[in-house]
């Protein structure tokens, strides 16, 4: 008689099965966590994203208040006083002809940058009550420190006079010509490198010799 061989193909051992359920299991978890932290990265992108927009818009209101800052309605000097993170001026601020007390001011503590308002009085002799009327949110999540203060302030004399500026603060608001607004954005102030920085200089125009 002939003799027939007979093969068996060998299948997966127990112990090969688990391996490869296990090794499947760590590369899903591997995927999933990488994809995760892409969307983690996309999403914080986008809002960093969006919030630099916002504060690049305030910025550029707040050029144009500071530029066309002018004497009160009751004749009192364009700027009221100056500081690292506070700024009191007098400017048109909604256009109607009257000029309002403007207050911007930095709180760190909400890491949040704030317009003041305060109408003049509708009654002669024109007066300005003390504070704020109106408090109106420019920007959030401004991680600004002391190191790195909202404005800087220059005299009549800058770029040639490197030694007396930035004037010192709080500033004689007599010999403020120029304003630097520095803001620093981060929507997750753990993470200092992906700061975002925007600046801009702004000549105040009306401001007598």
């Amino acid at each position: 008689m002939q003799n027939k061989k007979i093969f068996f193909k060998k299948g997966f051992t127990l112990v090969e099965t688990i391996v490869a359920i296990a090794l499947f299991t760590v590369g899903t978890q591997a995927t999933v966590l990488l994809f995760a932290k892409i969307m983690r990265s996309k999403a914080y992108s986008m809002e960093m994203g969006k919030a630099s927009f916002v504060v690049s818009r305030s910025i550029s209101d707040l050029t144009q208040y500071i530029r066309k800052a002018r004497q009160s309605d009751a004749g009192a000097y364009p700027i009221v006083s100056a500081d690292d993170n506070d700024l009191v001026f007098y400017s048109d601020y909604d256009k109607d002809g009257n000029t309002e007390r403007l207050h911007i001011y930095f709180n760190d503590a909400a890491d949040t940058l704030y317009l003041g308002v305060r109408n003049p009085s509708g009654t002669f002799p024109i007066t300005y009550a003390s504070g704020d009327g109106e408090t109106i949110t420019l920007a959030e999540h401004i991680v600004n420190t002391t190191s790195d203060p909202v404005f800087l302030y220059y005299n009549k004399n800058y770029p040639g006079d490197t030694e007396h500026n930035p004037v010192d603060t709080s500033a004689d608001v007599s010999e403020i010509r120029l304003v630097k607004i520095f803001l620093k954005i981060n929507i997750d102030p753990n993470n200092a490198p992906d700061n975002i920085q925007q600046e801009t200089f702004v000549e105040m125009r009306n401001l007598s010799e």
